[in-house]
């Protein structure tokens, strides 16, 4: 079975879950996927985060209710899971910019709002099945690499960290945060880990170097990282990172025939072969 039909399966799930409290872990699992791996998989290839998604089609289910039926508009607010009628209020005229209320009201049926349908992978599958062209990845074994590193807080929702962890690397390197990592193995190469993934699209980028100590004292806001070793596929950057990493999850690990490992995926630049223009950066990505 391959990665869109089973996403699907948890659309399917989610859809019949859509009026109860989302469970990111338990979807995830109906397509045999963790969490982590869930959530970077659909806004890959959506370009929705899960939690978005559902949201979506909350508001969508619960704006059809508001159209047809006459029940009252603190029910329906509390049938599509929202706390009250202010909070469905608000977040009804924020995305369509009309209220509940007034929507009902119209008398041109004609007025329609752009409404969130029901996902269907397969057409992602097709939309996407030549879209991107990238190049074949090595396949390699690596043996476990010590991190020491600041720990920076981002966001997966609205694209949060495309604009934030460029500026992680430059804060990293301006206010020489590197200098407090004790014991720097490898100081011309600058490691970028995303883990630590929560529910609500939240997630730690910590930004270090190799460390050859353990356990040592750190100061506030730096976090020893252990990067298992094993298999991982290994993409060289020809421009942007994230770029990269839309196309791996959205395109190359859904269509090859690896599945994606535990654990973090990381980045590793060549400080001093790269330039603000060119950098000279690698991104591992753990296969099992």
């Amino acid at each position: 079975m391959d990665h869109y039909t089973r996403i699907q399966l948890a659309i399917t799930y989610l859809e019949e879950h859509l009026q109860e409290e989302f469970n990111v872990k338990q979807t995830a699992a109906c397509a045999g996927f963790s969490a982590f791996h869930f959530q970077r998989l659909f806004q890959a290839i959506t370009g929705l985060t899960v939690l978005e998604y559902v949201r979506r089609r909350r508001l969508s289910e619960a704006a059809q209710h508001v159209r047809n039926t006459s029940e009252g508009i603190l029910d329906i607010a509390l049938n599509w899971g929202y706390q009250s009628q202010e909070a469905f209020t608000r977040a009804f005229a924020t995305y369509w910019g009309v209220t509940p209320a007034k929507f009902r009201k119209l008398e041109d049926e004609s007025y329609s709002l752009k409404l969130q349908q029901m996902i269907d992978f397969n057409d992602y599958r097709t939309q996407l099945g030549g879209e991107f062209y990238m190049n074949t990845p090595r396949i390699i074994t690596l043996d476990p690499i010590h991190i020491i590193g600041y720990e920076y807080k981002t966001n997966l929702n609205d694209n949060q960290h495309y604009g934030e962890i460029p500026g992680f690397y430059h804060q990293f390197g301006t206010e020489q945060k590197f200098m407090d990592i004790p014991d720097r193995s490898r100081p011309d190469l600058a490691y970028g880990i995303a883990c630590n993934f929560q529910e609500d699209g939240q997630f730690s980028f910590i930004v270090g170097e190799e460390s050859a100590s353990v356990t040592p004292l750190l100061k506030p806001g730096y976090v020893e990282f252990e990067i298992p070793g094993g298999v991982y596929a290994e993409f060289k950057v020809d421009g942007s990172g994230q770029d990269i990493r839309k196309m791996i999850y959205g395109s190359w690990l859904p269509q090859s025939n690896y599945e994606r490992g535990e654990g973090a995926d990381f980045e590793v630049t060549d400080v001093w072969k790269s330039t603000p223009e060119q950098l000279d950066m690698k991104i591992y990505i753990p296969l099992k």
